[in-house]
This record gives structure tokens, sequence and C-alpha cells, in this order.
């Protein structure tokens, strides 16, 4: 058991059913009237932010987050294949689970897969992933005015902004979190 006086950033712990972590706390001891724990805590599975105070002496059952590494392998319908990258089995998960940064993934990209208690509920691809260019308008000469950007198709799929100087074929570099072009990949 946790109690809200041990509280410390990225402690998870169930609370009304639901995972939380802890993104801030603050242990408060007012002038008059009983010590207590202001919090920040973050709902793991749906991502919302809440903030609420606790008794220091409230007891909590700890929640134990897993996070796997695995290989995307392959789409069938709306399952998507994981090979877990110790036993190498493949493991299907539902495509409501993945987020709107899985349009930069490819096959055999690795990506974090998080579950609680063998239920996934979040897929996240690398921070930065590396695609080439399938399709994109060529930049037009004399055309130099600064930041100005052009749609570009990627292998994964995806539509980005990039400068006009990309061509297809180039490999260029993509921040997945935002789903911006970062720079031109080395190599």
């Amino acid at each position: 058991m946790i109690s809200a006086g041990d509280f410390r950033n990225g402690i998870t712990f169930e609370h009304d059913g639901k995972v939380m972590q802890i993104i801030e706390f603050q242990h408060v001891k007012p002038g008059k009237g009983a010590a207590f724990v202001r919090t920040k805590m973050r709902n793991v599975i749906t991502g919302t932010v809440v903030e609420t105070s606790f008794n220091p002496s409230d007891k909590f059952e700890p929640a134990y987050v897993e996070r796997r590494e695995m290989e995307y392998s392959y789409q069938d319908g709306n399952l998507y294949y994981f090979m877990n990258n110790e036993t190498y089995e493949l493991e299907p998960i539902d495509g409501s689970v993945l987020g709107d940064n899985f349009q930069f993934v490819i096959e055999n990209m690795p990506c974090t897969v998080a579950s609680y208690k063998g239920k996934v509920f979040a897929v996240d691809p690398p921070n930065f992933v590396d695609l080439v260019v399938t399709e994109s308008d060529p930049g037009v000469k004399g055309d130099t005015a600064t930041n100005v950007t052009k749609p570009a198709t990627l292998e994964s799929g995806a539509v980005v902004k990039v400068p006009l100087f990309i061509n297809p074929g180039e490999k260029i570099r993509i921040d997945t979190r935002t789903g911006d072009y970062m720079e031109r990949a080395k190599g």
C-alpha cells in the first residue's frame, strides 16, 4: 500500500478504480487544521489530468503499468500485430488503442506497448522516425520566401508539411509527438 504522504512524481496507483500517476505533489501544513497533500495526477489510460487533495494517511493500492518494447509487424483489418522481442510471438492489438501518431509507423519499427493487468491501453512509436518521402510537388525555382512549406506523402501514408527543397525519394526525420518535419535524415 502507498500512503498519500509517500507520494512522489511518477508514482502510479489505483484511485476509484482508475490508474493514476502523480505529476506534481505538495505537502501542505496550514497554520490551522490538519495537514494535507495537494496533487496533480493524470489518468494513465485516458490522459485526463485532475487536481485533488488527500489526507497524508490515505492509503492506495500500487498500480504496475507494464511497458514493453515490441516490433510492429502488420495490420489485418482492425487488428495490428506486434512481435514480442523476447518470445517472438505475435500479439494482436485493437486499432482503437492506437493514437494519431501511429500514422508514422511502418513495418518492423519498434514501439513501446503499455498495458495494465494484461490490457493494452497505449502504443507509443519512437519520438523521432526517419521516413522516405514517396510523393510531393516539386519546389518552384525562385520561390524563396522563408518558411514556405508543401504537403508530402511519406512511406507510411502520412501527409506532412515539408520545406520546398524536399523531393520524393529523400529520407526525412519526423517528430511523432507533433507530426512536424525536423530535418533531412542522415545516411
